[in-house]
């Protein structure tokens, strides 16, 4: 079964390898891994995108990284989006390949993107419009400058949902879910802002 797992680790040359070893060794068969955020204080956070072996429980994977020194889980998920981390540069392909669909597409990449659950336009006078399945349709449009964590009122009931939006102009947004986290990291509310000025300019007659 497909695996997500984001990592928190020291950033020096041999800690990927060692994460690797402990990941092959509980069970763990790496597909691919994304570097996600490195910080100023010499860590680095990636996704790692794995196969399980038959029998083999999340919980032991998680085990076997903890106990790495200075490595931390933040976070693990089944992974259903096809067996790929969908990279920036393919989105910005997508939404590129018809400049008049550029936001709706943006859109439809920004959850395998963000590996959210969802995505939404929400227009201020109009309210929700282009969505991926899944997404609320009573979210309300938020006044936001830039890419940002957001807490919405009226979203899901689970209370567990964590929401991140950007500004396409004055009057739309796009927001994006996770069922359960982890939080957007600075460095994802970056490529977020980045990914939807990118769409917004193309999207420009």
């Amino acid at each position: 079964m497909p695996y997500l797992l984001r990592v928190e680790l020291p950033d020096v040359p041999g800690s990927l390898g060692r994460l690797a070893s402990a990941i092959g060794e509980a069970g763990g068969d790496i597909e691919a891994i994304e570097i996600v955020e490195k910080s100023h204080r010499g860590t680095a956070v990636d996704d790692v995108l794995l196969e399980t072996m038959p029998g083999v429980m999340p919980d032991t994977l998680v085990s076997a990284c903890n106990e790495l020194p200075g490595v931390r889980v933040v976070w693990i998920s089944r992974y259903a989006a096809g067996g790929n981390l969908f990279l920036d540069l393919e989105a910005v392909e997508a939404f590129t390949e018809s400049p008049d669909e550029a936001l709706d597409r943006l859109v439809d990449v920004l959850g395998p993107t963000f590996r959210a659950d969802w995505a939404v336009r929400i227009h201020r006078v109009h309210g929700s419009g282009h969505a991926t399945k899944g997404a609320p349709d009573d979210l309300p449009f938020v006044e936001i400058e830039r890419a940002s964590r957001l807490d919405v009122d009226g979203g899901e009931s689970d209370d567990e949902t964590i929401y991140a939006g950007a500004r396409i102009d004055g009057n739309e947004i796009v927001v994006i879910g996770r069922r359960g986290g982890p939080e957007f990291l600075d460095s994802e509310l970056a490529r977020l802002g980045h990914l939807v000025a990118l769409a917004t300019s193309i999207a420009r007659p």
